[in-house]
C-alpha cells in the first residue's frame, strides 16, 4: 500500500498537559517520517505548549482568533500533505499502526475521508473519560437525538442515525447524504487536502459542517469509518470541567447560529430527541434503565456518572437557550487551558 503524505493539525491553547502524550503517540507511528507533518496552530499559548510542539518537530503557525475552530482553518491552510489528520491536543493514537490503518480506504478515489469508529476505553482513565468512552460521545444529550459517531455501548451501533454502509472488512464505506449526517470530524478525522480545498475553508473550520455542506452541493458522500479507536483525554474525573465545557459548546453554538454561519442541520434530527432527552432527564427512570443496562454489557461503575451528566446538561443547555435570548456574545479565550 502506498504512504501518501499525512499532515496532522492540531489547534492549541495552553494545551501543554495534554500535548506531549499526543505528539509522543504520532511520533511512535509505523510510517515513513518523511511523509508525516505536524502543524501546531496555536492561540497564543503561556504554559510551554509552544516549546513542547516544537520539541517533537513541529511547525507552528499563529492563531490569531484563538479558538480551536479558527485553529483548525490556520493549520489546514499551512498544510502541505496529501491527506490532513484533525488530531485535538487531548488526542492519544492507541497503536503503532494508526496512520496506515486511518489512510487504507483513501486507495478508493470514491472516499474523502475517515474517522475511528469508537473512543478507546482505558481502566487507567478518569470515570468521566470512561464514560465518554462507553457511549461514544462527551455530549450524552447526542445519543437520544441519534447524531453521534463513535461505538456506543447502549446501542450496539456508531451511529443512532439509518445509513447506507458497506463493510470492508477493516472499515465500514458509509454513505453519506440528506437523509443523515454524523457528529463526523473530530477527534482523528482524516480528510483529502483536495476535498478540503474545493469545499473551501475560510476563518473558521467547524469540523462537522464540513461534510454538512458537501452533502448540500453534491447530494452525498464517501466516507470511511475504520474499525480503530482513539483516545480522548476529555474531563479525567473532573465533574466541574465537564460541566465548563458543556457551557462552552452550548455558548460557541448559540453565538454562532446567531450569526448564521453554520451548516450543521442540527434542528433537522433534534426535534423528537428533545422531547426524549427532556422526558428521560424529568422521569429518571429511562435514565436508570440506561445506566444499569451499560453496566450489564460493560461492567464499569462510570456508568453512575450518566443521570448526573444528562442532568448537567439539560441545565447547562435550558439555561444557555434562555439567556441566548437576551444576549449572545462570543466566549473569551482569555484564562484558557485544558
Amino acid at each position: 500500500m502506498k504512504s501518501p503524505f499525512v499532515s496532522v493539525v492540531i489547534p492549541t491553547l495552553n494545551a501543554a498537559s495534554v500535548l506531549e502524550e499526543c505528539l509522543e503517540a504520532i511520533s511512535k507511528q509505523d510510517y515513513p517520517e518523511d511523509k508525516v507533518e505536524i502543524v501546531v496552530a496555536d492561540g497564543g499559548s503561556t504554559d510551554g505548549t509552544v516549546a513542547l510542539a516544537e520539541k517533537y518537530g513541529a511547525r507552528v503557525v499563529e492563531n490569531k482568533l484563538k479558538t480551536g475552530e479558527a485553529g483548525k482553518a490556520v493549520g489546514v491552510k499551512a498544510a502541505q500533505g496529501d491527506l490532513v489528520a484533525l488530531i485535538d491536543s487531548d488526542n492519544i493514537l492507541p497503536s503503532k499502526n494508526w496512520f496506515r490503518r486511518m489512510v487504507e480506504p483513501f486507495e478508493d478515489p470514491e472516499i474523502v475521508g475517515s474517522e475511528p469508529w469508537k473512543y478507546t476505553w482505558r481502566t487507567e482513565d478518569g470515570f468521566i473519560d470512561r464514560y465518554c468512552a462507553l457511549m461514544g460521545m462527551n455530549d450524552p444529550f447526542c445519543y437520544f437525538t441519534g447524531n453521534y459517531d463513535r461505538l456506543n455501548v447502549l446501542s450496539g451501533k456508531w451511529t443512532g442515525l439509518d445509513l447506507e454502509e458497506e463493510d470492508k472488512g477493516r472499515w465500514l464505506k458509509v454513505t453519506l447524504s440528506k437523509k443523515g449526517i454524523p457528529t463526523i470530524g473530530a477527534n482523528g478525522t482524516m480528510l483529502r487536502r483536495s476535498f478540503l480545498e474545493e469545499v473551501g475553508v475560510g476563518d473558521y473550520l467547524f469540523d462537522i459542517d464540513l461534510l454538512a455542506s458537501a452533502v448540500e452541493d453534491r447530494g452525498e458522500l464517501k466516507f470511511a469509518k475504520v474499525k480503530v479507536g482513539i483516545i480522548h483525554l476529555y474531563c479525567g474525573s473532573n465533574i466541574s470541567k465537564f460541566v465548563r465545557k458543556q457551557r462552552r459548546r452550548v455558548r460557541d453554538f448559540l453565538y454562532h447560529e446567531k450569526v448564521g454561519d453554520r451548516d450543521y442541520p442540527w434542528q433537522e434530527y433534534n426535534r423528537g430527541g428533545i422531547i426524549k432527552f427532556v422526558a428521560s432527564c424529568v422521569t429518571i427512570l429511562p435514565l436508570i434503565y440506561q445506566t444499569v443496562k451499560g453496566f450489564l454489557k460493560k461492567p464499569d461503575f462510570a456508568w453512575l456518572f450518566h443521570p448526573l451528566a444528562c442532568w448537567a446538561t439539560l441545565w447547562v443547555y435550558g439555561w444557555g437557550r434562555v439567556r441566548g435570548f437576551f444576549s449572545v456574545s462570543e466566549l473569551s479565550r482569555e484564562g484558557w487551558g485544558q
